[in-house]
């Protein structure tokens, strides 16, 4: 569908485009000015909602380019952001007459900055940090102005630099205790905070504090060295592909352009096959974070990282680390990927607020643990079933090669077979993938019916349905959700609510994506092209809506059964990004809620219940809490003893919340029968297998979701009965 519908976009540009393009003259060595053009004129013409070129969109351009620039305000000073602020109204107009004057002048002035940072970031860290003083820094710099002078850039370059360092300090005392204590040899094998940091630079002897000050600081000065000299790297396609990203993200956040290079990188994470440490890293502000990790990949071998987690600096196999931080995603990722068997060491700042320094060995991340997998759940004298989907993965190339419906299909009939009572459907981090197999994986659980409406720009949505009358599982179902279950895992779990066909659990609400994307190469739009490969564009196209008629964008899908997890408070859906598009509502589908025996309102009613007395819950929503109010706190203390307070008071409370991971369900979990047969000849899926039940075991949601299959299980038996007697 997305193939055919990015096929029908490139000939309706390209027919209007075959015009408008071949009779412009632009030089030959001007390919800024002609993707400046052909984006906007894609945007304009092809996109689900698109937007007027006004004076309130420059405004948007304006801001968001600066703040992309300079996110921690400690380059332009406040006459630059004035002699801008003539344009800053004059965007519009100047992307419509393909002027780049707006950009010119910015990039030309940051070259300059960036070159006085140089000088500035050099003098601070020649004079030592004073530990002791009373001294702050907000490190919320929305809020934070442009600074007048040279010299209030550098005192805001002496305050983040110390800032950055405190850090580094801290560590080197540590290891001073390390190596002078009694049980030094055990603490350097424990793998925890000191020994991370103490790789960084081992010393033969304790330091003094003035000398891991110093020790400190020459290694943020060598940090800001490698910086400056990969952004000397940069040439200025990479800034114009950050101010054409800015334009088009005014749009929306999903929509995107992909310069060539970037381009050829989509299409290996479409993959699912790469080389790297297998995380998906996203940038909000000057911070990398974790949103996604990739089940088999280094990260979740290793089991140290986590979504949240802040990545703060990058080194090479025990070499100097370089710090990431106000760095552009594609440049940090560039550090962070590697060849299979390279080592690379991160720095990183953990959702709870303790710092680390995790080594991996990047490792080809094997698309196999993308795939749907399952395990039978025992209980008592009970067996029920449960399929982890990561993602609705289909070969677009050959449907019936490989796709989520067929695998989860094939998983149903496997636990039936195994004699399961009742079924879990996992859809937890589950981010979306394919439209068709949605539909298919709905239908197993339907007689017939609508799955989704799917609607164009101006047109009347359109209706995919279930046509098939086999019912492939017809017994209890539970959905399970988070945060980060978006797109296609919202469309099967709305539509499994709306039928009233199962019950779904976990988060208020899910990330709330409810729009399609489709890639456009730019090189189809022209005529003729003097420029070589031009890249493409990842445009919104569509937008989803559940068979009641509500969007899924932004609201997502409120469970059934909601429950807290630690990023409960965190900003991670589509609310939270920048011009997400709104919602809305159209006409309902026609279609007959499920006609089981089920006390809907009563399982969900019990099941809330149990979770509101539930002690492991109250626990985890403490700790959600506790991390959003650390998250909240943006003025820092520069001054050591409270820096190491808060730091020992930090490591209490996260030992604390580690007994979560103690949690016993006293559920066990065992693979079927094709798996273990494969076990004899695939030692490391068994080791996976192993760890997965292990974790299922500690895992009180999926716990909840078995307590709702009984109760499944018995109301249905309850009101068969009852309806025979009636009968």
């Amino acid at each position: 569908m997305k193939r055919n519908l990015a096929y029908a976009l490139i000939v309706m540009l390209v027919a209007v485009a075959s015009c408008s393009f071949t009779n412009k003259s632009f030089e030959t060595d001007d390919k800024d000015k002609l993707l400046l053009d052909l984006i906007t004129y894609v945007l304009e013409r092809g996109h689900y909602q698109p937007k007027a070129i006004n004076d309130d969109f420059s405004v948007n351009v304006f801001e968001g380019f600066l703040d992309i620039l300079d996110p921690t305000k400690r380059y332009f000073l406040e006459s630059d952001i004035q002699e801008f602020e003539k344009y800053k109204f004059q965007i519009d107009d100047q992307i419509k007459n393909t002027d780049i004057s707006f950009f010119d002048m910015v990039y030309q002035r940051l070259l300059k900055r960036m070159d006085d940072a140089k000088v500035i970031y050099k003098e601070v860290l020649e004079e030592p940090f004073d530990y002791n003083e009373d001294e702050f820094i907000e490190i919320n710099y929305d809020g934070q102005g442009y600074v007048d002078s040279r010299k209030e850039l550098k005192e805001r370059w002496r305050k983040q630099l110390k800032y950055a360092t405190l850090g580094t300090y801290d560590s080197k005392l540590e290891l001073n205790k390390e190596s002078s204590g009694p049980n030094s040899s055990e603490a350097s094998n424990s793998g925890d905070n000191s020994k991370a940091f103490a790789d960084e630079n081992v010393s033969s002897k304790p330091l003094s504090p003035a000398e891991a000050e110093k020790a400190a600081r020459d290694l943020t000065k060598s940090t800001l060295d490698d910086y400056f000299d990969f952004v000397d790297d940069l040439e200025r396609k990479d800034w114009f592909v950050q101010y054409l990203n800015t334009i088009v993200e005014v749009f929306d956040p999903h929509t995107f352009y992909f310069a060539p290079d970037d381009k050829e990188k989509f299409d290996t994470s479409m993959s699912g096959k790469f080389e790297g440490i297998g995380a998906r890293l996203q940038k909000k502000k000057d911070q990398t974070k974790i949103v996604e990790i990739i089940s088999g990949g280094p990260v979740w071998r290793d089991q140290q990282l986590e979504v949240g987690d802040e990545i703060l600096k990058v080194g090479q196999n025990g070499e100097t680390p370089v710090d990431i931080v106000g760095m552009r995603l594609d440049d940090a990722i560039k550090f962070i990927k590697g060849p299979k068997g390279t080592r690379v060491d991160l720095t990183v700042k953990k959702v709870d607020g303790s710092m680390v320094v995790i080594s991996l060995t990047r490792d080809v991340v094997e698309l196999e643990e993308s795939y749907a997998k399952s395990a039978s759940i025992i209980k008592g004298n009970q067996k029920y079933g449960l399929i982890n989907l990561p993602k609705f993965y289909v070969d677009f190339e050959d449907y019936n090669e490989r796709n989520a419906a067929t695998d989860v299909a094939q998983e149903v009939e496997r636990l039936k077979e195994a004699g399961a009572e009742g079924l879990i459907l996992d859809l937890r981090d589950n981010g979306g993938g394919s439209l068709k197999t949605v539909v298919e994986m709905a239908g197993l659980f339907i007689k017939d019916g609508p799955i989704v409406q799917v609607r164009s720009t101006d047109k009347k949505p359109e209706v995919y349905n279930d046509k098939d009358e086999r019912i492939q599982w017809d017994g209890p179902l539970v959905i399970l959700v988070n945060e980060l279950s978006a797109s296609a895992s919202e469309i099967l779990a709305a539509a499994m609510q709306d039928y009233k066909r199962g019950v779904v659990i976990g988060s208020k609400q899910t990330f709330g994506k409810g729009t399609v994307q489709n890639v456009i190469p730019l090189e189809n739009i022209v005529r003729s092209n003097e420029h070589g490969d031009l890249g493409a564009i990842k445009l919104t196209t569509q937008k989803f809506y559940r068979i009641n008629g509500g969007s899924t964008q932004l609201e997502g899908v409120k469970s059934d059964v909601v429950v807290p997890d630690r990023y409960s408070y965190i900003d991670l859906g589509e609310r939270d990004q920048e011009n997400p598009l709104t919602w809305d509502k159209i006409s309902p589908a026609e279609y007959t809620p499920w006609d089981g025996y089920i006390d809907y309102e009563a399982t969900i009613a019990n099941s809330t219940k149990r979770m509101n007395q539930n002690s492991q819950i109250k626990l985890i929503e403490e700790n959600a809490q506790w991390i959003k109010k650390a998250q909240d706190e943006t003025v820092v203390s520069l001054k050591y003893a409270d820096y190491k307070k808060g730091l020992e008071a930090d490591k209490e409370k996260a030992k604390y919340f580690k007994t979560i991971s103690d949690y016993d369900s006293h559920l066990s979990f065992e693979s079927l029968k094709y798996e273990k047969e494969l076990f004899t000849q695939d030692s490391i899926l068994r080791e996976k297998r192993d760890r997965w039940h292990k974790d299922l075991a500690k895992d009180v949601y999926v716990e909840e979701a078995v307590n709702v299959l009984e109760d499944l299980k018995m109301n249905n038996i309850k009101n068969s009965k009852l309806a025979s007697v009636k009968g």
